[in-house]
């Protein structure tokens, strides 16, 4: 057994939770980041990528930009967004979250507010405009 593999501690297996998921949650966990390494990851997400991304599909969720770019961050780095007169809170680093946040003002994107909180923080993105084939 390494040392890697000691400190990540199994979860319960939920009957509801199907067996091919399990398989994916551990291959996420077999090789956590040093502490040390945090500062030599680079992101690469551009704006593009995103909004291509975005229009891509009818709905996506915070979790699943993050886990598609690969952005990694602290678990309650959230970016400050003005639309409009209104305040939003995007759960990405400041980088990213300033990407999105020009999206949302270009109208590009759309977003769905979690209201359960008095802060509304956004937890999802979809297009605005149809993607044009040519």
């Amino acid at each position: 057994m390494t040392a890697a593999s000691a400190e990540v501690r199994p979860r319960p297996i939920s009957p509801a939770v199907p067996r091919h998921r399990l398989a994916a949650r551990s291959i996420v966990a077999v090789a956590p980041i040093q502490a040390g390494d945090e500062g030599s990851i680079e992101r690469t997400a551009t704006a593009p990528q995103l909004r291509r991304f975005i229009k891509s599909r009818a709905y996506v969720p915070m979790h699943e930009l993050r886990r598609r770019f690969a952005i990694n961050g602290a678990d309650d780095e959230v970016t400050v967004v003005d639309i409009d007169r209104q305040r939003v809170f995007v759960g990405l680093p400041e980088r990213e979250g300033r990407l999105l946040g020009d999206l949302l003002r270009g109208g590009d994107i759309g977003y769905e507010l979690s209201l359960d909180p008095i802060s509304p923080i956004v937890v999802g993105v979809y297009p605005m405009r149809p993607v044009t084939r040519a």
